[in-house]
């Protein structure tokens, strides 16, 4: 292959060292598995125009300090279309990277199945969705950064399957392309931006950021890294001062000061380095729920971290998310614990609050890594609850725990308002009143 090539530019723009993969054998039939009329003449001349033999190149390189599986597109080639001979390049460099147990990466610029075979194409989609399966069953972390355009079958088998999803800015995403969709339908939902804000892309990456970004994540992901079994994590110190508040209501008040420390000062004293994924890929994001991967002590933990706000059914389904991909690379999950309660209005109920919430229930009592949960804030209700893991949850001073808030017991109970400072107490919601319970584990300091 030509050294020229767009996808082998791409490929050492964000590795070193990249060593392809030899192409699986088998010479293509003439014009093609459906004979079509010139398919051999258009991909002589893509070869020449590209310099490339197909519209994927796959081989191992460097990224940062460790190896990584890479996959590039080249669109120049009939549009980065996907044949019978790409679909086998992907899925093979899939094998190699389950047999090296090393990451994989995506750089796709594709604009789907390639026309000119047909059903054959479109086949291999299948194909590579179970690349994609039998490599997450496996444990290996794939990354896809949709690179311009990402259309059609590519989004949805591919990238849309990895583990993490960048983007490069301005990069046109959307499984119907601009010559297919209704011609009306433009905008933001069909570019990375849109896809950011709907939950569907974790970041938009500039390119000059990309390797930087690439190398962090698989340093972070890599399976050598990984302890077998993973360790718990750490209970992170606590940023709070003080003794545990002597009364429910001071508890409360405490808890609600916008003085105290949050889960960002909480993230930024326990990793030296981190990457926050976004989004719940069902069309939301909720900046109230801090999900990612972060260096510890040289360990990698996984986090899912409240901010003090009531969390929607996206940020719950993004923590599920989240919790459900550190177990499937075997990576220990921290939770901080702060909210007041989830989201209960009109727009919370259509979007499945119930059903969201159950999915972090489901996904920390299903989790086989362990998890370990602080309480930094408010311990509002069910929705504090499912990021609480069973006998494995610590507390700081400033923070409460209560099956509801007393303003909200008052209101049940038909009591005047002014009794939820007394209420507070019979709740028994503080750090020491959850430690005599054994709802805690301990209040960390």
């Amino acid at each position: 292959m030509a050294e020229h090539t767009a996808a082998r530019v791409v490929v050492e723009s964000v590795s070193r060292g990249f060593e392809e993969f030899e192409p699986p054998a088998g010479p293509p039939a003439a014009d093609g598995p459906l004979g079509w009329p010139g398919y051999d003449e258009q991909r002589t001349r893509a070869a020449a125009r590209t310099g490339s033999d197909e519209s994927v190149l796959c081989g191992r390189g460097w990224v940062g300090q460790r190896q990584a599986v890479l996959v590039a597109f080249d669109f120049a080639y009939l549009g980065g279309s996907v044949g019978e001979a790409a679909g086998a390049r992907i899925v093979a460099a899939f094998e190699q990277a389950r047999e090296l147990r090393l990451p994989v990466i995506s750089l796709v610029a594709s604009g789907g199945s390639r026309m000119q075979e047909g059903i054959c194409a479109l086949r291999q989609l299948q194909e590579i969705a179970r690349a994609c399966l039998l490599t997450r069953q496996a444990r290996i972390p794939h990354i896809a950064v949709l690179r311009d355009p990402t259309t059609g079958g590519m989004w949805v088998a591919l990238a849309a399957a990895a583990d993490v999803v960048l983007a490069s800015p301005g990069a046109a995403v959307a499984f119907g392309g601009s010559r297919v969709r209704d011609a009306s339908e433009t905008g933001e939902a069909f570019h990375a931006e849109g896809k950011l804000a709907d939950g569907q892309v974790d970041q938009v990456v500039d390119d000059a950021e990309l390797p930087g970004v690439l190398a962090d994540l698989v340093s972070l992901l890599h399976p050598e890294r990984l302890v077998r079994p993973p360790e718990p994590a750490p209970v992170p110190a606590s940023l709070a001062g003080g003794e545990p508040p002597a009364t429910g209501w001071a508890a409360v008040q405490r808890a609600r000061s916008a003085d105290r420390p949050r889960a960002g000062a909480y993230l930024d004293a326990y990793f030296t380095r981190r990457f926050e994924i976004s989004g719940d890929r069902a069309g939301g994001r909720d900046g109230g729920m801090i999900c990612g991967f972060g260096d510890h002590d040289g360990r990698t933990v996984a986090f899912a971290a409240q901010a003090g706000t009531a969390n929607t059914p996206a940020g719950f389904r993004t923590a599920a998310r989240l919790i459900r991909l550190a177990d499937q690379l075997g990576v220990p999950v921290l939770t901080l614990v702060d909210t007041p309660g989830a989201a209960n209005d009109a727009a919370a109920e259509h979007g499945g609050i119930g059903p969201a919430i159950a999915e972090v229930f489901a996904a920390v009592a299903d989790a086989r890594v362990p998890v370990t949960t602080l309480v930094i804030g408010e311990g509002g209700s069910g929705g504090a609850l499912a990021l609480a893991a069973p006998e494995r949850t610590w507390i700081t001073a400033d923070a409460y725990f209560a099956v509801i808030a007393p303003e909200s017991s008052a209101a049940i109970l038909k009591r005047d308002p002014a009794e939820a400072p007394d209420l507070a107490d019979h709740l028994r919601l503080r750090p020491q009143d959850l430690l005599d319970l054994g709802f805690v584990q301990g209040i960390a300091r």
